[in-house]
């Protein structure tokens, strides 16, 4: 059976149940690898993994994928400290990556954020910019980045910074031009339609290559053929 293999991590959220559902429906990939907490439906090309997080280096020792998703984020409320959210959007995401580069994964794609920067004074954009930094250390072969703004969906929480964006920027989009256009809110969707059409596009000549929001809608406008 010939086609790819890929896994995703972070497929429960708003965002990557979405990535999941388009790998699913792909007959690009013969097998797809989903890491979870808790089991998930079954597809016929599903293979779901519950583990342990916090052992998640042992648990993905022996398993090999050619592309890697890795959807997880939370927020520090949502979390509850900063040292929580530093373990959900560093250390799992880190070591998801790590193990996978060990095992010859060929495509590493991350949902990071507008403004990750390691030396940021903000410990949210200071712990994403961290984690590119110590992911392209790895050296994947070809390392997708792709930083949305505020995300727009249905979430199973509450979060009211991302509905009162959702208010205020129709009013001011329109005017929006250049760089900051990177600030437009973008919905959940679209992000996962985006993240599924990159893996699908000839690799750029950059690497890492990034994806700011008019990047993400013109590869959804590109389509896969």
């Amino acid at each position: 059976m010939s086609g790819k293999t890929a896994i995703i991590i972070g497929a429960t959220g708003m965002v990557g149940k979405q990535v999941l559902a388009h790998l699913l429906a792909s007959s690009v990939y013969k097998q797809v690898i989903a890491v979870t907490r808790k089991p998930i439906a079954a597809h016929e090309k599903l293979k779901n993994l519950v583990i342990d997080f916090d052992k998640l280096t042992s648990a993905l020792k022996d398993v090999k994928a050619d592309e890697a998703f890795c959807c997880l984020g939370t927020t520090i409320k949502q979390a509850g400290t900063k040292t929580a959210f530093h373990k959900v959007d560093y250390t799992y995401s880190f070591e998801f990556a790590y193990v996978l580069k060990q095992n010859g994964c060929q495509h590493f794609l991350l949902i990071s954020a507008l403004g990750a920067f390691p030396k940021s004074l903000v410990f949210y954009s200071r712990v994403k910019g961290l984690l590119e930094k110590d992911i392209t250390a790895l050296e994947f072969p070809r390392f997708s980045i792709i930083r949305p703004s505020l995300l727009l969906g249905d979430r199973e929480e509450n979060r009211l910074g991302e509905n009162l964006a959702a208010r205020f920027f129709p009013l001011v989009s329109p005017f929006l031009r250049g760089g900051l256009r990177a600030v437009q809110p973008i919905h959940g969707k679209d992000v996962a339609q985006a993240m599924f059409n990159i893996a699908q596009l000839p690799a750029p000549d950059e690497n890492p290559a990034f994806y700011y929001y008019d990047d993400l809608m013109d590869v959804i406008a590109q389509g896969v053929h």
